[in-house]
């Protein structure tokens, strides 16, 4: 008796053991529900007569546009900038011309001695072009 009494008592066990008995060790169970993933129909390829976007390449020999620099020599300082400025360039310095490294303060009273690079060549328009003046009457 003693050994069915055993086997009595173990399957007691396997039977609480299965039906979660002793369940307050075990860690609790967590469901995650994830989203069912969407269909994506591909798009249709569209026709149009539109030219395609610029490449990098394209877009900087656009914005390296060539024109002809005007001749700004002889006019008063503020004339020539603004002259520059009418034919697209706007990439400007002035310097003085006597080497004495004055700030041209007042514009007007400037008068342009010489511009590099010279008038009358093609060069981009982000070239940087120096105006070089000195006081009117110098």
């Amino acid at each position: 008796m003693r050994i069915a009494g055993s086997i009595v008592v173990a399957a007691v066990v396997a039977a609480l053991a299965g039906c979660g008995a002793g369940a307050d060790t075990a860690a609790p169970v967590v469901t995650v529900t994830a989203p069912a993933p969407v269909e994506k129909s591909p798009k249709p390829i569209e026709q149009d007569d539109k030219e395609p976007d610029p490449t990098p390449a394209e877009e900087k020999e656009e914005a390296a546009e060539k024109k002809v620099l005007p001749d700004v020599v002889g006019m008063n300082l503020q004339e020539g900038q603004d002259t520059m400025q009418a034919a697209g360039f706007y990439i400007l310095n002035d310097k003085d011309a006597t080497g004495q490294n004055r700030f041209q303060v007042y514009d007007r009273n400037w008068v342009v001695t010489k511009q590099t690079p010279a008038a009358g060549r093609k060069v981009t328009v982000d070239t940087l072009i120096t105006l070089y003046a000195k006081k009117i009457g110098e």
